[in-house]
């Protein structure tokens, strides 16, 4: 599959999530979509992340967006991280790694030499008509939610 790029229409997905339901980037057509991708929950950049966008929830939803965390954790893990840290973003569960594939997240990685396959922290602003229309790569936690807010209120 080619790379996603800027333009490209986002690939849909229906996933499982947390509270038992499950989500589907089609139920959002309308709004724009913030689809934020990242390695594990209750990690300490994973963690900080998931709270600095629930701090601006509300703003995303005032500019018609709204924000869902992906990583191949189970639905399970996710209703206990949200629990822990009183999360307010929607994070789905893609255990069989096949959307993290789709959007060229699931990566190659190495640490202290070893090399193993993991998710690279990216994320992906998704129009109104599920187009991505800016994607940020090997994402550093600080200032990144802002950053995308930034960007979504022009």
């Amino acid at each position: 599959m080619a790379a996603l790029t800027e333009g490209s229409n986002a690939p849909e997905f229906t996933l499982p999530r947390d509270g038992n339901g499950s989500v589907s980037l089609s139920e959002f057509r309308g709004r724009k979509v913030v689809l934020y991708f990242y390695p594990k929950d209750d990690t300490s950049g994973c963690t900080a992340e998931a709270i600095a966008f629930t701090a601006l929830a509300d703003a995303f939803d005032k500019a018609g967006a709204v924000v869902i965390g992906m990583s191949p954790d189970s639905a399970k893990k996710h209703d206990k991280f949200i629990a822990k840290h009183d999360l307010g973003v929607i994070l789905a569960a893609d255990e069989e790694k096949a959307t993290l594939q789709d959007y060229g997240v699931w990566v190659e990685k190495s640490m202290y030499g070893r090399k193993y396959l993991g998710v690279e922290r990216s994320t992906f602003l998704i129009d109104e008509n599920g187009t991505i229309v800016r994607i940020w790569r090997k994402v550093k936690v600080p200032g990144h939610a802002e950053e995308v807010l930034a960007a979504i209120s022009g």
